[in-house]
């Protein structure tokens, strides 16, 4: 059998660690647990199902739900059974999961319960190739069947399955994961055994994880880094926490107690602003906090490179420690043995920051087309402010105009039945990431910007937004910022705050509402956020300063579409949607020209 084929490695791994705790999911005061063994038997079950109902090797086999251990069953069942599976973000609406389940002609789909069930149910008079709708739990709807029956209405006989894990390949047919459409309508993202086993052997050579170790499993299964994260947990026996609401995240780190866990850059920044947010209110505690990151960063940095360690020194580590350190180590549920993070960049003052707590952030960049890592650092080997070296069996090149081009064994097969948009970005064997960086001598990676987020302004300047948007995130008022001006004279910005924060900004400047509203237009808090602005960007060019903003009181969230599942700002979404107030903004310099 083929070692690098997901399921034949699951089930190596699993007869191994048989007893060993698999997955778990929180249950009242308590956890319910499925061992190794226990999941790799439900894995043959639910596949020799599955083929007993007629699905062919390379039919797809939708997942909509949010992250539950019947998720991780699932997938490993449809590639025992050489199926592909096609996962669903939870927060889909029924349009997103027809495109979905229509343009990859799913025959199946499993469902995480009666919301997602609702949403199939609306459009499946659309879906011309859907034979079968399977919910995880109990449903009263006659028009699915349940998981659980599925699992008991298999053979006994699993040689079927057996016969199509005897002729599985590495190079087979994986999963097809749509793109977040952050710019566009979504793509199938084709994606091999290989390419995600590449990605587990790569990061066993950076991490010794056992099966003592515990994961927490939150971020989208549906997307590719927690699904490559959670192969590469179960391949060395560890435990899944399986999270399904992401706001649960803060209590679940705390009870779960994981030793291993990779987020996108929100988490870190929501636990770094409410550290200083627990000191901004005095100067005493202000000074004690910096002194002791000033000295966990100085501690953890000598003990890095082999530094001996005075008494003195060690003591002051331990005060230190105790006063500030050790309480956002205990936010993050205690000591973390991988302690990853990708999605987007993670500004350089949050990494230092956890570094100085004895957390060390390892930075990694990859897209989905990539099954996801291109690169990574080592945890002996790492540099602030980038993302690593190119992993291991792949290469990165800077094409024109700085855009990273990536080749290796992890690279998408392309884009589900668009020919045309593959060969725009798979050209001669290497990808056109669409992502601008630059390699240092030792080949260190940074990213700038997405090339398609640049902004060209009409006087012909280039201007990288992310890195603007990202000075003005050390401010906790700024949520969520999106910076403008593409073929306009001038930058602008459209500012969703966090509420909290702009309350309180109003109390300071005495200024008076009865609605949150009110203060969107109000000339003291307008001017109060202009000067905060002001002062972020000051040491930056004339051209990439800031000349109007706009306040918006509708949050950023998944369930308004304006954030993809992994919290980035949906830019052309925002853009399109507050074009009132863009227009407002540059309405200024028509009037006087």
């Amino acid at each position: 059998m083929d070692a690098g084929h997901l399921a034949i490695r699951f089930l190596d791994v699993a007869a191994r660690h048989a007893r060993r705790p698999a997955t778990r999911i929180a249950d009242g005061n308590g956890w319910t647990v499925r061992s190794y063994g226990e999941l790799a038997a439900d894995v043959r079950r639910l596949a020799a199902r599955l083929v007993d109902l007629g699905l062919q090797p390379g039919d797809r086999v939708a997942i909509f739900a949010p992250n539950l251990p019947e998720w991780t069953l699932v997938d490993l069942a449809c590639a025992s059974a050489a199926l592909v599976s096609v996962p669903l973000y939870d927060t889909s609406t029924a349009t997103q999961a027809r495109h979905i389940l229509a343009d990859s002609g799913s025959r199946m789909v499993f469902v995480g319960g009666d919301e997602e069930l609702a949403k199939v149910a609306e459009v499946r008079h659309e879906l011309p190739a859907l034979e079968r709708v399977v919910t995880f739990g109990p449903s009263s709807s006659s028009e699915a069947s349940t998981l659980a029956d599925e699992v008991a209405a298999a053979p006994t006989d699993t040689s079927a399955v057996e016969s199509r894990l005897e002729t599985a390949r590495a190079d087979d047919l994986a999963t097809i994961i749509y793109t977040s459409g952050t710019t566009g309508e979504p793509k199938g993202v084709m994606l091999t055994h290989r390419g995600f086993s590449h990605q587990v052997d790569v990061l066993n050579d950076y991490f010794v994880i056992t099966d003592n170790d515990v994961s927490l499993c939150f971020l989208p299964l549906s997307h590719a880094l927690e699904r490559a994260w959670t192969y590469v947990v179960l391949d060395n026996g560890a435990l899944n926490t399986y999270v399904p609401d992401p706001r649960t995240v803060p209590e679940s780190m705390v009870r779960a107690q994981p030793t291993l866990l990779v987020s996108v850059p929100r988490l870190f920044e929501k636990v770094f602003l409410a550290a200083h947010d627990k000191v901004a209110g005095s100067r005493p505690k202000q000074r004690i906090m910096s002194w002791a990151l000033g000295v966990g960063r100085a501690y953890h940095a000598a003990r890095e490179e082999g530094h001996g360690l005075s008494a003195f020194v060690r003591l002051r580590f331990l005060l230190a420690d105790r006063l500030v350190l050790r309480s956002v180590r205990d936010a993050m549920g205690g000591p973390k043995k991988v302690l990853a993070c990708g999605g987007a960049p993670l500004r350089r003052d949050v990494e230092e920051f956890f570094y100085a707590c004895g957390l060390l952030v390892l930075q990694g960049y990859g897209l989905t087309e990539t099954s996801p890592l291109i690169s990574f650092p080592s945890p002996t080997r790492h540099r602030f402010g980038t993302v690593g070296r190119v992993v291991d069996g792949g290469e990165v090149r800077l094409g024109e105009d700085d855009e990273i081009l990536y080749r290796g064994p992890n690279v998408m097969l392309g884009y589900w039945n668009k020919p045309d948009e593959t060969a725009a970005v798979l050209v001669d064997g290497w990808l056109h990431t669409g992502d601008v960086g630059h390699l240092d001598s030792e080949g260190y990676l940074t990213i700038t910007d997405r090339i398609k987020d640049l902004i060209v302004t009409s006087n012909g300047k280039n201007i990288a937004p992310s890195s603007i948007e990202g000075l003005l995130a050390s401010d906790p008022l700024f949520e969520h910022t999106l910076l403008l001006g593409d073929n306009r004279p001038y930058l602008t910005l459209l500012v969703a705050p966090a509420l909290p924060h702009l309350e309180n900004i109003a109390r300071q400047l005495k200024v008076s509402w009865s609605h949150r509203d009110e203060l969107l237009n109000h000339p003291a808090v307008l001017d109060e956020l202009k000067r905060r602005v002001d002062a972020l960007t000051t040491k930056l060019a004339g051209y990439e300063q800031i000349r109007d903003l706009r306040l918006l009181i509708e949050e950023f969230t998944l369930e308004n579409g304006l954030l993809t599942p992994t919290l980035k700002v949906k830019r052309k979404e925002v853009e399109r949607r507050f074009a009132h107030l863009v227009e407002d903004m540059y309405s200024k310099a028509r009037s006087r020209s």
